[in-house]
């Protein structure tokens, strides 16, 4: 069911570039989309309509692009008080951890010749993507609008393909109204990727464009990010997760599993040092699956993208780890911290048996908007930091600028910018 790859010095970088999603870079879908994308352009709303019947398999009149205020009121008759209130605990817990972010981007540096601070400003809108189809992603909703929401983003809209029957799942409309978001547009796909970054009738341009979803969607945003800045290129999930011989291997098992469930391209795998760990996560895996729900999506992804890494030793752990970048990592291990310091490439890690990535996914205020396919070696996972202009501000004294006269002349003659000494010598008279 899940293939074992054993690792040594000669063959760890192909190992790794294997086993990580590249499929995102087909020029053929490519193409496709670009093609989509065009037609939006073109045609705006009409597009729009045409593509939701093409691809989601709904005839949508003009004035049902936007959800109306009426429809988000009833989606609170259709959920439990249970529900509602989770969503609550999740934003609040977001909203902790994104104001903690921001806290220490606020800085000022200050004597008495000169004064440096940070000014953040928001950028002015950001779309947010929530993907559909096998399932629906409240949770999604709230790690996509929060961020721009703690920073002061003034326009927020969110695209949501519909179900057969035009509706949106009530918790994500709910999701979205205890944000306060304003602008809900039952598109999906790569048009709706097309009308938020160049408009329709009913859809106004915006900055960025942030969120997840599948390849076409992750094109199209690859596609638009020349006019448009976008978050990141998301590829399917990942999840890697580092074991020895303290590690509860069932937990192991449970959470494969559960991350294999987002959809048959889930990438989750197991790096150990022990091929009798790998043999006894097999087993386990073999017997647990058999009574486990969404069970073919699971095994599906387990046969195709799982795989349990054996390596030569906890080094060699650490470089494979390191190498492939995971989106989620966890640390299942009882002395984690002899990996914590010497990882610098995970979207996130989870330390311990009492961290699963299912937790992450939902209630613990980090965002689970992540990079993937190698992304996390360059870059962070979804935060305040994506929708904010950081400006420095200076205000310098005539004597704060004296101080620095010398260096600037001697720096500004060596580039032959005579005048950039001349712009400070005539002030200092």
């Amino acid at each position: 069911m899940i293939k074992i790859e054993i690792i040594t010095k000669e063959n760890l970088e192909i190992t790794v570039n294997k086993l990580r999603f590249t499929g995102w870079v087909s020029q053929e879908v490519e193409q496709y989309v670009r093609n989509i994308i065009q037609d939006v352009i073109k045609r705006g709303d009409e597009a729009l309509i045409d593509y939701t019947e093409k691809f989601d398999g709904v005839k949508l009149n003009k004035d049902e692009i936007i959800v109306k205020r009426d429809e988000i009121n009833e989606a609170y008759s259709k959920v439990s008080d249970k529900e509602i209130s989770a969503l609550k605990i999740i934003k609040d817990n977001i909203m902790r951890v994104e104001r903690k972010n921001l806290e220490g981007l606020k800085w000022r540096i200050c004597d008495e010749d000169i004064e440096i601070f940070s000014n953040i400003k928001p950028i002015e809108s950001v779309g947010c993507y929530i993907p559909g189809g096998r399932a629906s992603y409240p949770s999604s909703v709230l790690m996509t609008t929060i961020p721009p929401i703690v920073v002061g983003v003034p326009r927020i809209a969110i695209c949501n393909p519909p179900s057969k029957l035009k509706a949106l799942n009530p918790l994500v409309l709910i999701a979205a109204d205890i944000c306060g978001v304003k602008e809900i547009y039952r598109v999906g796909g790569v048009q709706a990727i097309a009308a938020l970054a160049y408009g329709t009738e009913s859809i106004k341009p915006v900055k960025k464009i942030v969120g997840p979803g599948n390849i076409y969607v992750t094109l199209a945003k690859k596609v638009v990010s020349n006019d448009v800045a976008i978050d990141m290129l998301a590829g399917p999930t990942e999840l890697l997760i580092i074991a020895d011989q303290t590690t509860n291997l069932n937990n192991v098992v449970r959470d494969l599993i559960s991350q294999a469930e987002h959809g048959d391209e889930s990438i989750c795998g197991v790096v150990t040092i022990s091929k009798n760990i790998a043999n006894q996560i097999i087993n386990l895996l073999e017997k647990t699956i058999q009574f486990i729900e969404r069970r073919d999506i699971v095994i599906n992804a387990l046969s195709t993208k799982g795989f349990i890494a054996i390596c030569e030793n906890v080094e060699q752990v650490i470089e494979f780890v390191n190498l492939f970048a995971p989106e989620h990592l966890e640390i299942m291990v009882k002395n984690f911290d002899e990996y914590l310091d010497k990882i610098n490439s995970a979207g996130l890690i989870l330390l311990g048996e009492y961290s699963p990535v299912a937790i992450s996914d939902y209630c613990v205020g980090t965002n689970h908007v992540l990079p993937t396919g190698g992304y996390a070696s360059i870059r962070s996972g979804l935060s305040v930091l994506d929708f904010i202009k950081q400006i420095n501000v200076v205000k310098c004294s005539k004597k704060g600028l004296k101080k620095f006269a010398e260096p600037l002349q001697i720096i500004a003659s060596a580039e032959g910018l005579y005048n950039h000494w001349l712009a400070i010598k005539e002030r200092l008279g």
